[in-house]
């Protein structure tokens, strides 16, 4: 329907995804180019970019596969650089990489704790500064979304995740305050908490699943009764990247089966 697409289309948008080989950040690039949108994927591994592109181009638009640690300054200067020359900008970025190092906080190394920091809250500032940057002289506006978490507003009850939880708060202080600041140049910022959904980060290899003691008792505290799916997140990504959302900045908005709502 025509008032659909002029709402949540994204032909002739450009989007670039970070942590784009695996878990969330497959199934948020599917999802912008399945929307119209031209996608760049970062990520470290190479074949699976590859792969996740091909399988992008056969929906009819362009991909970008960038391999790339963008917690290395040269790494990540060269993949924007190079995702600019190609695609003459970027009009959505999804920072989506991240990690959970699991440890109890007296037993935390300071290794953990920075390599934690690094990717999962230096590299999203990095990241939102040089495509800000871009979208500035360009002129035109854009969107920024960070991929927040649940544990950005509440403890994690479920895993001693100290690093993480410090980090995903402070994605959120950052949304908030990059929205202020860039809301004067048509640069929507916000941020998405996804609840308990298996990906590779949480998944036990030894089940195929998450494991079951985990399982249960994510059931039993989120109110609608049963974990998400990644696809439960598509709606949200793509209202946050469209037209629809023009005038929605700086939030977090919950994806999480009511977990917060206790």
């Amino acid at each position: 329907m025509k008032v659909l697409d002029e709402l949540f289309g994204l032909r002739a948008k450009r989007a670039l995804v970070t942590g784009a080989s695996s878990g969330l950040g497959v199934t948020f690039a599917r999802a912008l180019a399945s929307a119209g949108a031209d996608v760049v994927l970062v990520a470290r591994r190479k074949e699976r970019l590859e792969s996740l592109a091909r399988e992008i181009e056969a929906l009819g638009v362009r991909s970008l596969p960038l391999a790339a640690d963008i917690t290395d300054d040269a790494q990540r200067d060269s993949a924007l650089a190079e995702s600019f020359r190609a695609f003459g900008g970027v009009d959505i970025l999804v920072n989506n990489a991240g990690i959970a190092d699991l440890g109890q906080p007296e037993n935390l190394t300071a290794r953990q704790w920075e390599q934690v920091v690094a990717i999962n809250l230096t590299a999203v500032f990095k990241m939102s500064q040089a495509v800000g940057r871009d979208m500035i002289e360009r002129g035109q506006g854009g969107r920024i979304i960070n991929i927040s978490s649940v544990v950005g507003q509440v403890a994690n009850s479920i895993f001693s995740t100290p690093a993480y939880a410090a980090t995903k708060g402070g994605v959120e202080a950052l949304t908030r305050q990059l929205a202020i600041e860039w809301a004067k140049h048509g640069i929507t910022v916000n941020a998405i908490a996804p609840g308990w959904i298996p990906t590779e980060m949480n998944i036990d290899p030894r089940h195929g699943d998450v494991h079951p003691k985990y399982k249960q008792r994510m059931i039993e505290r989120t109110p609608m009764g049963r974990l998400g799916e990644p696809r439960d997140l598509i709606g949200a990504l793509i209202y946050l990247a469209s037209p629809a959302a023009g005038y929605v900045t700086g939030t977090t908005l919950a994806v999480d089966g009511g977990w917060l709502a206790w």
